[in-house]
């Protein structure tokens, strides 16, 4: 299988250079979203003949937050193919900088967070746009992982801070994507769990933050493990010929 290339978890860019996509993110999401939608959707449904389990656990409108496991690039795809919501992405800071794919994310809904900093002009454009009544994907991992990982505090901090539904969302079979090359695609399946949500409080703590991010994924955990039981994988491990959904 492909190994993943190593993570680098800080941006030495200023803050000032990402400020023009934050403001971009605000304003909305242009033609851009729309284009990408139709060139990808159809080779992604058909290569890794993905599937969806749960769509009507999604509200159709209203802000929420979509948390799920993130082991592949093509995740946030495999997410919003069957959405007929425009969903927003927070992203890593170190994808925008390649002219085409940076003018892909600024005018297609995507924001960036600045990883290794304490980026507070992330956030402020999540409450933004969760007040615009959007619909957003947060990893609660915070990085691509080859297994299950940890969450960080921030899915926890947007979920106590806004108030808003936090729908766990399970992807299996995406670890088995880095495997292209040697012309191998698994097969995927998208799980959406039922939302939950959190009475807002003001200014939690870290600590708070993270037991509620630690809540959260816990049931993206064991959506994951179901599905992999179901599908004769062990939980979390990194199998792409076994992956069946």
């Amino acid at each position: 299988m492909a190994e993943m290339k190593p993570q680098v978890y800080k941006d030495p860019r200023p803050a000032e250079y990402f400020t023009q996509f934050h403001d971009a993110a605000r304003k909305g999401v242009g033609w851009t979203y729309n284009l990408v939608r139709a060139i990808l959707t159809i080779p992604t449904i058909l290569i890794y003949r993905v599937r969806a389990i749960g769509l009507g656990n999604v509200p159709r409108e209203g802000p929420l937050v979509l948390a799920p496991n993130h082991f592949s690039q093509m995740d946030h795809f495999f997410v919003a193919v069957y959405l007929r919501r425009k969903v927003r992405f927070m992203a890593k800071s170190q994808l925008f900088g390649p002219p085409v794919l940076t003018y892909v994310y600024k005018h297609g809904g995507v924001f960036p967070v600045r990883r290794g900093h304490h980026d507070e002009e992330a956030f402020r454009t999540v409450h933004h746009l969760l007040d615009q009544g959007e619909m957003l994907l947060v990893y609660a991992e915070g990085s691509r992982s080859g297994e299950l990982g940890q969450p960080k505090p921030g899915i926890g901090r947007i979920a106590l801070e806004s108030g808003v539904p936090i729908v766990p969302v399970v992807i299996h079979g995406s670890a088995g994507v880095r495997s292209w090359k040697r012309l191998r695609f698994p097969k995927v399946t998208i799980e959406f769990g039922k939302p939950v949500a959190y009475a807002v409080e003001d200014a939690p703590s870290r600590d708070r933050q993270l037991a509620v991010a630690t809540e959260i994924f816990g049931r993206v955990r064991a959506m994951y493990e179901g599905r992999a039981t179901r599908n004769g994988v062990r939980a979390g491990r990194r199998s792409p010929d076994r992956d069946r959904a």
